[in-house]
Parts: C-alpha cells; sequence; structure tokens
C-alpha cells in the first residue's frame, strides 16, 4: 500500500543561489494515513517551504510530490486542496467572511456542494466548537480566530491538515485547545503535519519528527528518540524540551544514568522518584 504523501528527491529554491532562504533540496520522506507528523529545525531551514510544497503552493524544481496519488506538478492547486487543508500561522490572513457563518461556508461554497449539505456540515461544526454563527471574526480574540480558521479547514474534510506555527500568540489555554483538536482530528484518521518552533508541543503530540537544517533533512524518527540525539539537536539548532534536557543532564553523572537517563515527561520522572523513596524506604 503506497504512502498518503510522498516526496521523491524534492529541490526547490526562490531564487538561483543554494543558500537563500527557502531553498531545499535532495528531500525525500514518505507519510501514511493517520499519522501525527511534526517537522522541526531553525529559521531558514526550510520547514515552510517544504509544507508549501506539500499542497501545491509550490512545486518543485527537481523531483516529485505526491499527494494520494496525486503529483502537485501535474494537478492544480484547486484539486489538491481537497486532499490537504492548511492552517497559516496568522488566521487574519485566512480569513476573509464577514461572520463565522459565511467563514465557515465558504470552503464548502467553493467546492460546489449542495445548500442543504453545507448547512448540516456548518450547523455541526458551528455546535462541536461552541462558535457564535452570527459574530464578526474579527471581533473574536486572536485565540478565537485561531479555532475559526482551524475549523473552516477541518470543516472540509481533507485527508491532510498542515499546521504552520499553529500555536504562534496563544496562550497556555488557547493553545492546548487548538492542540487538542487536531489530536481529535488525528484520531479519528486524520494526518496531521506540524510545522512548530515550540518543543514541548511537538514532544506532546508529535509521534514522528522531521530534522531539517540548511534545507536537508538531517533527521527522521519517533519524537523522544530524536530530542535525545544531541548531535542532531545541535546540527537543526534547536533545544529539546525541558524533561528531555533534564533527563540528558542527570544522566551524565554515572550514579544517576540508569534511574534517570529515561524519562521524558514530569509523571515519568515522578515515578521514577517515587520509586527511589520507596526502595529507600524499604532498605
Amino acid at each position: 500500500m503506497s504512502a498518503l504523501l510522498e516526496f521523491d528527491g524534492v529541490c526547490f529554491s526562490y531564487g538561483r543561489k543554494s543558500d537563500e532562504a527557502g531553498f531545499v533540496c535532495d528531500l525525500n520522506f514518505s507519510i501514511d494515513k493517520g499519522e501525527y507528523v511534526a517537522i522541526i529545525g531553525g529559521n531558514g531551514a526550510g520547514k515552510t517551504t517544504t509544507s508549501k510544497l506539500i499542497n501545491g503552493l509550490l512545486k518543485p524544481s527537481e523531483g516529485r510530490v505526491t499527494v494520494d496519488g496525486l503529483t502537485t506538478t501535474d494537478h492544480a492547486v484547486s484539486k489538491l486542496a481537497k486532499k490537504v487543508g492548511m492552517l497559516f500561522q496568522d488566521p487574519d490572513r485566512q480569513i476573509c467572511k464577514n461572520t463565522v457563518r459565511e467563514e465557515l461556508a465558504f470552503g464548502l461554497e467553493i467546492r460546489g456542494l449542495a445548500a442543504d449539505e453545507i448547512k448540516s456540515r456548518v450547523d455541526e461544526v458551528v455546535s462541536d466548537f461552541g462558535f457564535a454563527p452570527g459574530a464578526s471574526p474579527f471581533t473574536l480574540s486572536r485565540g478565537e480566530r485561531q479555532m475559526l480558521a482551524l475549523a473552516s479547514v477541518v470543516i472540509c474534510d481533507p485527508e491532510i491538515l498542515v499546521l504552520d506555527e499553529p500555536t504562534t500568540g496563544l496562550d497556555y489555554r488557547e493553545c492546548m485547545h487548538i492542540m487538542e483538536r487536531t489530536r481529535v482530528l488525528n484520531e479519528k484518521g486524520t494526518t496531521v503535519i506540524m510545522i512548530c518552533h515550540d518543543m514541548e508541543v511537538v514532544l506532546d503530540f508529535a509521534e514522528r519528527i522531521i530534522v531539517m537544517a540548511q534545507g536537508r533533512i538531517i533527521a527522521d524518527g519517533d519524537s523522544a528518540g530524536i530530542f535525545r540525539d544531541e548531535d542532531v539537536m545541535r546540527k537543526a539548532s534547536v533545544l529539546p524540551p525541558m524533561m528531555i534536557d533534564l533527563s540528558l543532564r542527570l544522566s551524565e553523572r554515572a550514579d544517576l544514568k540508569d534511574r534517570f537517563g529515561g524519562f521524558s515527561s514530569v509523571d515519568e520522572l515522578l515515578e521514577i522518584l517515587a520509586k527511589s523513596t520507596s526502595a529507600r524506604a524499604r532498605s
């Protein structure tokens, strides 16, 4: 069974020089249906360029991008948009209608759905997300506008959801609200690809990480394993999440390595400490 998304020897540059921002080359990876993948790396690593190659906004100068069997160079963005939905970093660049209801209906109208189907879907999403359908989007808070932008993508039922820095400008509550929504969608079968600078969020939600540096992929693997690879983190100019960083620091001591070398969350650390306390009490 073929992958839902495939990059095969993909290169792209906005200009002629390979050291310019946005340059990517020799991208080779595949993502299966139902995966939750994060693409990480420092500024200028090529993450956003890669995301735009996924949905056909950019076409590779070399190689091939295939989305559910469709090559992006051979199909219009409008056709690819039926399979790939994208949540941009700034919701104000995505929202374009005067009311929440109109915003939610917009993508469905473009796709030519019948009026009764549009109404049914909009009513369902309004109820699910708790929106006031007659409200003006630009009277909503930053977090609420981001949620509306997400809902306007989700309502179109894409097979792949691409998130470009979805937590930028949000407080913790808003961030978790957005991210938990993406988790639920993923559990229902939507493939999620997230570009994110917040490594705590990446560790909490992504099962797999693709690491980029200077326009190339330098690592691809499970989240905890990637974050524990100090050489990869250094090359990518990325700091690991706090708990993994603490685990790595503690494991540098020979007397602590066996006990503290493997935790990646507060709960795991507390469990280790509880077992240590219990063992000392018995002795």
